[in-house]
């Protein structure tokens, strides 16, 4: 109840109506927003979870490959895009410099540090010497420290499933959390496929123009979202995977190099779409175009879970006999 000045309001049964309608059509709003948010691109995730576990070679065991975990997988894509409700300030703000890269200012550091911290005083730093630009990691963007990390939160998860393993106790936990680990870690990696991720002009080309590139502010979703889900299946990208697992020797180096292949691509897009390429069923170069993003990304995230496997056979380093301990 509301107060006009110093008389109260009294209830009236049809505007409490009204109020209650009101409130329902807000609810409605805001979950169609969330459906919305967490649909963004879901198709083109989808399929790159799903086709890096199909493509998983036999010595990874079972459980990762079966229905089960193909499902999962599936559903696990979309995942940190749930999270950019605005009904969760904190956790959407946190979360959505990991999507991307802007590599045009990432560069300016060189080889970047393979920590996150020190990446974000190295922007600091860089910073004092580029005024006119703004460096902060929000803005710049944190893609490879998140996917990096998660692979090694992966690691750590089949290096537990290898223990319980070898100890016969049960390993359904550890199963589980592997399936989610890599459900998580595939939405990044599906990110960092896509070139509109790993640019400053992800929607829309911004500063000089000379090419006549659209500037709209729906690109992202038209090529991301609607044109995948019109025009792209399994069928089409499934061909262009690499047929053999790599293991990866160093995975943030070639992570980032994974990006910059990305990136490279980016105008390409601005392009395509000004030749009408993405607009309905699209051209021929449109589709071969975004099965091979599609396929890279897959590929990228088949050979992070097969090396993740590997890896977690690695014996853990010893600890010294008399050392003394860290200091907090």
């Amino acid at each position: 109840m509301t107060s006009r000045g110093s008389r109260p309001v009294q209830p009236n049964p049809r505007s409490q109506r009204i109020s209650r309608l009101q409130q329902a059509m807000l609810l409605l709003l805001v979950l169609s927003f969330t459906r919305a948010s967490f649909a963004w691109g879901r198709h083109g995730h989808e399929m790159i979870n799903q086709l890096a576990i199909t493509s998983l070679p036999e010595d990874v065991p079972a459980f990762l490959r079966n229905g089960g975990a193909h499902d999962a997988m599936g559903y696990y894509a979309p995942e940190p895009d749930r999270w950019g409700s605005p009904l969760e300030p904190e956790l959407k703000n946190a979360q959505e410099p990991d999507h991307f890269l802007s590599m045009e200012w990432s560069d300016l550091l060189g080889d970047l540090p393979r920590d996150r911290y020190d990446y974000v005083r190295a922007l600091a730093r860089e910073q004092v010497k580029h005024p006119e630009l703004t460096l902060k990691a929000e803005d710049v963007g944190t893609q490879p420290y998140q996917a990096n990390e998660l692979w090694e939160r992966l690691k750590v998860a089949m290096r537990q499933y290898r223990a319980l393993t070898a100890a016969n106790e049960d390993t359904k936990p550890v199963e589980a959390e592997i399936i989610f680990l890599a459900g998580w870690l595939g939405h990044y990696v599906g990110d960092g496929s896509q070139p509109l991720h790993t640019t400053y002009r992800y929607n829309g080309w911004l500063d000089a123009n000379p090419n006549g590139y659209t500037t709209s502010r729906q690109t992202h979703s038209m090529f991301e979202s609607a044109y995948v889900q019109a025009n792209l299946n399994e069928s089409d990208v499934r061909p262009m995977i690499a047929v053999t697992p790599e293991v990866v020797t160093n995975v943030f180096r070639d992570y980032i190099a994974y990006l910059k292949q990305s990136h490279s691509l980016y105008e390409r897009v601005y392009q395509i779409e000004k030749a009408g390429g993405f607009k309905e069923q699209g051209s021929v170069e449109a589709k071969e175009f975004t099965a091979r993003r599609l396929a890279a990304g897959a590929t990228e995230l088949r050979n992070l879970i097969y090396t993740a496997w590997i890896r977690s056979a690695d014996a853990l380093p010893q600890r010294k006999r008399n050392a003394s301990p860290q200091k907090p």
